[in-house]
C-alpha cells in the first residue's frame, strides 16, 4: 500500500512529468540503437537532422519524434507517485531524478535491449551527490551510509547472478542495480529487498507470459531493466514510515 501520498505534491509531480517526458523524447530516440551503433540523429520520416536537445518534432517535416504522449504520460505518472510520496522532503529531488531517468532507461531497454552507460554511469555519482545534500539537509548524514550499502549490495548481488548465469543479466543491469540500490538503501533494507524481489518476480511473470504466448523461448533474453525499475518504484513507495 502506498503510504503518505500528498495530493498537491502529486499534482505538481504530474505537471513536471509532462514537461520532463517531452524533453525525454529526443534523448531516448537518439540512444535507442544497438550497442556500438552511432546515435540516431536524423528524422525517420524525412532524414532531416534533428536538434540535439528538446527534439519533440522534426523541424523540417513536423513529424513527431518517438511515440506521441507516451513519454509524457509515463513520466507524469512516475513523478506524481514519487513527489506525492517524497514531496517537501530533502530527498525529493534525488528520487525525482531517478524517476525521470528510469523512464528513459526503460524505454531504451524495451526498444533495443540495452541500458546505455552514458546514462547509468554518470547517474550514480549524481544521485550520490543529491543524497549527500539531502542527508545534510535532513540532519542525518548516517543515512548516506545506508544508501551506499544498498547500492553495493544490489550491484554485488546482480554481478554474482551474472557470473552464475552468463547471458541472463548484462552489465547495464548491474549498473542500474547499483543506482537503484543507492536510492532504496536511503530508505532502508526493507525497501532494497522489496524492490529487488519484485523486480525479479515481475521479470519471471513476464517471461512466462511471453513463453505461453509463443513470443519467446526458454533461451530468449528479455529486457530486465523495466521490471527492475518497476520493482524499485514499488519498494520506494511502500516502505514503511518507520524505515525513514
Amino acid at each position: 500500500m502506498v503510504t503518505d501520498m500528498d495530493l498537491p505534491w502529486a499534482v505538481a509531480g504530474a505537471l513536471a512529468g509532462i514537461v520532463a517526458g517531452a524533453a525525454l523524447r529526443g534523448p531516448v530516440f537518439r540512444l535507442s540503437v544497438p550497442a556500438g551503433a552511432p546515435d540516431r540523429t536524423a528524422c525517420p520520416r524525412c532524414a532531416a537532422r534533428l536538434r540535439p536537445w528538446l527534439a519533440v518534432r522534426c523541424g523540417h517535416c513536423g513529424g513527431s519524434i518517438g511515440r506521441p504522449v507516451a513519454f509524457e504520460v509515463a513520466t507524469a505518472i512516475v513523478l506524481a507517485l514519487l513527489l506525492g510520496r517524497f514531496g517537501g522532503r530533502p530527498e525529493a529531488v534525488a528520487f525525482g531524478f531517478v524517476g525521470v531517468l528510469g523512464v528513459a532507461l526503460a524505454a531504451i531497454d524495451i526498444a533495443v535491449q540495452r541500458l546505455p552507460d552514458r546514462l547509468t554511469l554518470p547517474a550514480i555519482p549524481v544521485l550520490a551527490a543529491l543524497l549527500a545534500i539531502a542527508a545534510v539537509a535532513d540532519g542525518d548524514p548516517a543515512r548516506l551510509l545506508g544508501a551506499a550499502l544498498g547500492g553495493l549490495a544490489m550491484a554485488a548481488g546482480f554481478l554474482l547472478l551474472a557470473l552464475v548465469r552468463p547471458g541472463q543479466l548484462g552489465g547495464g543491469d548491474i549498473k542500474l542495480a547499483a543506482l537503484l540500490g543507492l536510492a532504496l538503501g536511503w530508505l532502508g533494507w526493507p525497501a532494497v529487498l522489496a524492490g529487488a524481489a519484485l523486480g525479479f518476480a515481475l521479470g519471471a511473470i513476464a517471461g512466462l507470459a511471453l513463453i505461453a504466448f509463443r513470443r519467446a523461448t526458454l533461451r530468449s533474453q528479455i529486457s530486465f531493466g523495466p521490471y527492475l525499475l518497476c520493482g524499485a518504484l514499488f519498494g520506494a513507495l511502500t516502505v514503511s514510515a518507520a524505515a525513514r
